[in-house]
């Protein structure tokens, strides 16, 4: 079977840029899930790529398994903690004691989340095997 990290590294991307476009147009909480699934999809595919697999939704733990092969820096593993807020929080209601999702999250947490995704996609870049 064919190694698939490349493509989850593709999509990882892709989620990327829709975080950028939802932050544009305003849509604060899926831009953070879209950061959110961006970094995990990129860790998941560089995991494939090394001939491993990366299970359940957390990047924090896929990164740790990750560092059990190379170095993770603690920078990345901060931003991890910071996505894995908006993997419920952004898209549920009852993720808040009231309200919408939407009224909760800012452009500020959509700028933060775009960050720290890109910094982990891109050090997932990096890390990513050469054929």
């Amino acid at each position: 079977m064919a190694n698939r990290g490349p493509d989850w590294l593709a999509q990882a991307q892709r989620d990327l840029a829709h975080a950028e476009h939802a932050a544009a147009a305003g849509d604060y909480e899926w831009s953070c899930f879209a950061a959110q699934q961006a970094a995990e999809k990129a860790v998941k595919g560089l995991l494939l790529a090394l001939g491993g697999e990366g299970w359940g939704h957390s990047v924090l733990h896929l990164l740790e398994g990750l560092a059990t092969r190379f170095p993770v820096p603690d920078a990345l593993l901060l931003a991890a903690r910071r996505l894995d807020r908006h993997y419920i929080l952004a898209r549920y209601p009852n993720g808040f004691p009231a309200g919408l999702p939407g009224e909760y999250y800012t452009v500020d947490d959509a700028r933060e989340a775009i960050t720290d995704a890109r910094a982990i996609v891109e050090f997932c870049q990096r890390a990513f095997p050469r054929s």
